[in-house]
């Protein structure tokens, strides 16, 4: 009979920034990090005052009226806290010995604790700007009276659901590989672009809808994988409000298709744990290769596109229409001819000796795009102008364990390529990053689920781009039981520099050095304490950072000369974080 097995973990992360603005007074739309909505400040230029104007002048810090009326300031705060939950089920069905379903089920998705709260609700806006808050009923008619928490509804209170199905996929193994299909994780190599994003502590994850089949020859510990991915398949029939039945793609000439093959050299855990016992030598290791391509794309609507009768109230969403015989019948979709083909070569070592570990991820992308314009008319007058995309990444990870696997020393490397043609470090919130010079793109992105740091990589850069970091690291556990239970800590040091320095906001490569600290405990009470490399039972963690910002985090010279009523400096950020965690 089916038998189920059920995993996953449940997390609450509390969490105080303060300084992330690292003092800098910029505009919302143009910051690294934006000031806090409740400061009222004059921008770097002199325009202002921006934000609110409605505290009273004792808590703005400039006087000590305290009629809000006579307020001429904002409240003056560099923090911002919060905490957020999340409950994640991995349920397996093991339908046979050779035959399962598995699947991963969020529940409260890094759901903001008080984001929710009753009384609260939206309702469309009537325009394409989407939905606006709607009026409060008599019972709550302030946020101060509410009295309870509701659940998360899409549209409703909240941007998502409660319960999100991240992912469903089958593995079915035969006697000369295994086949998996479906929604699944996408991971390679130290996770530096395919990363699935499953550790404690992630926020991101690399997910693909894919077919995939793997094979090799076991006594060699050699593996051959090859794999259809369906990236993007463009519009479907699906439509609001008219019942469809099964959906079907559109057209065929704006799927993003993907192909993957994998050689793989890789010992199995337990031969692995042997060879190391023995004192032997341990190399692991394979290459990636995936090519992509798509002919035309449909990506304004909802953003350029013009919007079709009775669809201004969607946001300019395509929106089907029901023939006399029931049909229905898609809305023309505005392409772009793209004539866009990318190589991802990616390469993957790791060497192990005793308790020695050293692991590198070294991969580029090659791609050649007729157009990356998305709007059709825009896209008609730069036709073919052969835009390119040459990006290098890399990634070292140097660890040595000792006095009985207590003490861990590590030494962390990474490098994405710049392009001193773009502007900034991170990209924009909406739109592509400004490109100033050649038609070519050299600025490599780490996937965001790769951590770094607590605060410039993985909050205010949002990932590493266009930079390159040296992160020492030392830890050690106090208390360690073959129980799994635990207690101990770790320091860290990172600097960061920009690949290229124009890309800095103030053109220079020094960008800051961050220190981190910890402290964790692990409980003795869970079932997956028997594993060391897996989190089992109650986790608690509590961190500590600071980043002092270096002159590629600062103002140019002409925008210090420029800045009035103020200082150019800048100030250090802090973040304090207490991690909550049940492992099962």
């Amino acid at each position: 009979r089916p038998l189920l097995e059920l995993h996953g973990n449940y997390r609450v992360r509390a969490e105080l920034f303060y300084q992330f603005s690292l003092g800098r007074r910029d505009p919302a739309a143009s910051a690294l990090w934006a000031q806090p909505q409740g400061n009222s400040y004059t921008s770097a230029n002199g325009n202002g005052p921006l934000g609110p104007a409605t505290c009273t002048q004792d808590e703005a810090g400039v006087g000590t009226d305290t009629n809000p009326l006579n307020a001429t300031y904002g409240c003056k705060s560099g923090t911002q806290a919060g905490a957020n939950m999340r409950f994640r089920l991995d349920p397996e069905l093991h339908i046979s010995d050779n035959l399962r379903v598995i699947s991963q089920i969020d529940l409260l998705d890094n759901v903001v604790l008080g984001s929710t709260p009753g009384g609260y609700h939206v309702s469309p806006a009537g325009t394409a700007s989407g939905y606006a808050v709607a009026a409060r009923s008599g019972y709550t008619p302030t946020s101060f009276s509410t009295t309870t928490t509701a659940p998360p509804t899409s549209g409703v209170n909240s941007l998502k659901d409660s319960i999100a199905v991240k992912r469903v996929w089958a593995e079915f193994s035969t006697p000369v590989g295994e086949l998996r299909f479906g929604r699944m994780p996408n991971h390679w190599g130290l996770g530096i672009v395919d990363n699935a994003g499953d550790g404690y502590d992630d926020n991101y994850q690399s997910t693909i809808d894919r077919i995939q089949f793997t094979t090799g020859i076991k006594p060699l510990d050699l593996y051959v994988t090859g794999a259809w991915d369906f990236v993007n398949e463009g519009a479907t029939s699906d439509a609001l409000g008219i019942q469809t039945g099964q959906p079907y793609d559109l057209s065929q000439e704006d799927d993003v298709t993907e192909y993957v093959l994998q050689i793989a050299h890789k010992k199995s855990r337990e031969m692995t744990r042997l060879s190391l016992a023995k004192g032997d030598v341990v190399i692991n290791g394979g290459v990636q290769v995936k090519y992509r391509h798509q002919l035309l794309a449909d990506d304004q609507n909802g953003e350029n596109a013009t919007c079709a009768v009775g669809a201004a109230s969607l946001g300019c969403m395509p929106v089907a229409s029901t023939g006399a015989n029931g049909t229905s019948t898609a809305p023309a979709l505005s392409f772009v001819r793209t004539g866009a083909t990318s190589w991802t070569p990616d390469l993957w070592l790791q060497v192990l000796y005793k308790r020695f570990r050293f692991e590198t991820e070294a991969v580029t992308i090659q791609a050649n795009i007729d157009n990356n314009q998305t709007n059709a008319a825009s896209a008609s007058a730069t036709a073919n102008v052969g835009y390119k995309v040459r990006q290098y990444g890399l990634a070292t990870e140097i660890e040595q364990r000792l006095v009985e696997d207590k003490l861990h020393l590590g030494f962390n490397f990474g490098w994405a390529s710049g392009d001193s043609d773009i502007q900034g470090l991170s990209p924009p919130l909406y739109g592509a990053p400004s490109q100033h010079g050649d038609r070519t793109d050299s600025e490599f992105r780490f996937n965001p689920a790769y951590t770094v740091d607590l605060i410039l990589y993985r909050n205010i850069l949002s990932r590493v781009e266009g930079t390159y970091y040296f992160r020492p690291s030392v830890g050690y556990d106090f208390l360690r039981d073959v129980t799994g239970q635990k207690l101990g800590g770790s320091v860290a040091a990172i600097w960061s520099r920009a690949s290229e320095f124009l890309q800095s906001p103030g053109h220079a490569r020094d960008l800051g050095i961050e220190l981190n600290g910890s402290v964790y405990f692990q409980s003795k009470d869970g079932a997956l304490n028997d594993d060391p490399s897996k989190m089992g039972g109650f986790f608690t963690k509590i961190e500590y950072g600071v980043l002092f910002p270096m002159a590629g985090l600062g103002y140019t010279p002409t925008d210090a000369n420029a800045i009035q009523g103020g200082s150019s400096s800048t100030s250090a950020a802090q973040t304090l974080r207490w991690y909550l965690g049940a492992f099962f």
